[in-house]
């Protein structure tokens, strides 16, 4: 037969389970609150903040609140950071690969380089 001491022994461990409980309930902040220190804290950062860094940002403010929970809230809040959004990026197209001759305009004569580079002729012999 069972004896007393293990009805205490269970009673005195349900108290405990359920102190620990209530404690960690009262930790818990309430889903309003929390949900609004999470827009607060990804507007007060330029929407640029992730789950991560909120949860970094309440636990400063003694908040403890999970990484999920702070995902659906900002799933339910439409709140996504700016990184994530895809970004446009320009792809190269391909290289012109066609057979022109490189020639001048017709009307377009072909001058003296050398000439076409002398600012001052009387610096340089023979450019006038």
């Amino acid at each position: 037969m069972l004896t007393n001491t293990w009805y205490q022994q269970c009673a005195e461990s349900y108290k405990l389970t359920e102190a620990a409980i209530i404690m960690k309930q009262s930790v818990r902040p309430a889903e309003d609150e929390a949900e609004q220190a999470v827009i607060k804290i990804f507007e007060e950062n330029h929407r640029v903040y992730g789950t991560r860094k909120i949860k970094a940002e309440l636990k400063k403010l003694d908040m403890t609140v999970s990484r999920r929970r702070i995902g659906r809230l900002m799933k339910k809040n439409g709140l996504v950071s700016v990184y994530t959004i895809a970004q446009y990026k320009l792809h190269k197209s391909q290289c012109n690969e066609s057979e022109i001759n490189n020639v001048l305009k017709p009307g377009i004569q072909e001058r003296n380089t050398f000439r076409s580079c002398c600012i001052r002729p009387d610096l340089r012999p023979g450019c006038r």
